[in-house]
């Protein structure tokens, strides 16, 4: 393709490039917060799990309709023709008897049952009560899934930005050292040797700044598919950084917090309160249940075959009484199911009360690696440049070679990736504490927007 044919496409990959974030905009940049808030009305997923909770509320009203009047209105109209053979009596035939009669029936009523004593209903509305606990607890876990989502693919997003930048400055630097191999080369004064070293080294880089653009563009693309927008630009840590301490810093109050308030724990305790409410349930249709009854009606007979035609009303009250006495062994095994059912719902809560403690305590001691390792690369950048520095004045005076320069300057580069994306890492975490142990609120993604630059 010809330049001149490739010019029509330039827009069009311009237009590309901004709407995937590639080349600079003017938009600004937007915090961790503005990016939350966007997800919130956005993502797919937490939308699910709020639709599935708002729904949880209208499943209580259905359960709370069996204690309330259940009334209903029947009518019907209906007409009756009957053709009368003339009748014959020893042989003489009667008269006025034969012919065409008709019957004209329209009636309509109102039904009304209030139940009075029905132990399965009470259970059956409380256990859609806890039910909606339930879904209070699905919805406290989507909601701290998405802080977690978000923040990770936001800091997803500035390590990449970092990585990049890295391998960036660390061409830049090999192509410099490499053209100071050539000259040197050229002058006599180095060997044929550390030209090819810094080349090797400039080719590895420049494939390292490619890979780069790529993962960048990758996590770009990821973020924005989350918060429904494109061209975000994440705002990075203020500098100086400064991250927060865990606190408390017993591992065993996280743990406790954990047990108390984490989603799944209470959910599972909800599983099996309502186990133990089906229990009471499957014993309830062992009783008697007592029913108010009533009815309000009027008829209207009109024709020729109506023994009394004009209207008649009527009003029906009473109590109703059902009991059940053998069902074939159908109470007696539906208890012991769930009786069952009872164990089964214990040991997951013990399970999750388990894992959430574990998982827990994962979390709790690689946020505190995570911030020794912070330090411990915070030392090593310092001690990178100095080497750097060091190695560089030795290379000048002819004590260092060329190649001793090229890995100070890997070593300073590959240390300050490490120690930001380290640093990304404990904010995180810090984020995934809070959700292992059942405290992470939208409130605590401020605390990390207080660490970004204004």
């Amino acid at each position: 393709m010809t330049p001149a044919q490739k010019r029509p496409f330039l827009p069009f990959a311009r237009m590309a490039a901004l709407a995937l974030g590639l080349l600079p905009t003017l938009a600004a940049a937007e915090s961790l917060r503005e990016l939350y808030d966007a997800a919130r009305a956005y993502d797919a997923t937490y939308l699910a799990a709020r639709a599935l909770y708002d729904s949880a509320q209208y499943r209580v009203g259905q359960a709370e309709a069996l204690n309330k009047p259940n009334v209903g209105l029947t009518a019907n109209a209906t007409r009756t023709d009957v053709d009368v053979p003339a009748t014959v009596s020893q042989g003489v035939t009667i008269p006025n008897t034969a012919g065409h009669r008709y019957t004209n029936r329209v009636d309509a009523g109102v039904n009304a049952t209030q139940s009075l004593y029905n132990r399965t209903n009470s259970v059956v509305i409380e256990q859609a009560r806890r039910a909606y606990e339930a879904a209070q607890s699905d919805l406290e876990t989507a909601e701290q899934d998405l802080i977690v989502r978000v923040a990770q693919a936001y800091f997803d997003v500035l390590a990449a930005q970092d990585t990049l930048s890295a391998a960036q400055a660390g061409k830049t630097a090999i192509a410099e050292q490499l053209a100071s191999a050539k000259r040197n080369f050229e002058v006599g004064t180095a060997t044929i040797t550390d030209t090819r070293e810094a080349q090797a080294r400039f080719d590895l880089a420049t494939a390292g700044v490619i890979s780069g653009e790529n993962d960048l563009l990758t996590k770009r693309i990821l973020l924005f598919q989350l918060v429904g927008r494109a061209g975000v630009t994440p705002k990075p840590l203020a500098a100086p950084v400064i991250l927060p301490e865990v606190a408390p810093s017993d591992v065993n109050v996280w743990v406790n917090a954990a047990d108390q308030q984490h989603p799944l724990v209470r959910r599972s305790r909800v599983a099996l309160d309502i186990a133990k409410l089906e229990t009471q349930r499957a014993r309830a249709a062992e009783g008697p249940t007592v029913d108010l009854v009533g009815s309000v009606g009027t008829l209207h007979a009109t024709g020729t075959n109506t023994p009394t035609p004009g209207t008649t009303s009527s009003a029906v009250v009473g109590l109703q009484l059902r009991m059940p006495l053998y069902t074939g062994g159908l109470t007696q095994n539906r208890i012991k199911e769930t009786l069952s059912l009872e164990d089964k719902a214990l040991n997951d809560l013990e399970a999750s009360r388990r894992g959430v403690a574990q998982g827990t305590r994962v979390v709790f001691w690689g946020l505190q690696s995570g911030r020794a390792q912070v330090s411990a690369l915070e030392a090593a950048e310092s001690s990178s440049k100095l080497a750097l520095e060091a190695t560089q004045l030795g290379y000048r005076v002819g004590v260092r070679v060329n190649i001793d320069v090229l890995n100070a300057q890997t070593q300073l580069f590959t240390t300050q990736r490490d120690l930001a994306r380290a640093r990304y890492d404990v904010v995180v975490n810090g984020l995934r504490l809070r959700q292992a142990s059942g405290q992470l609120r939208p409130e605590d993604v401020d605390a990390v927007n207080a660490l970004l630059e204004r």
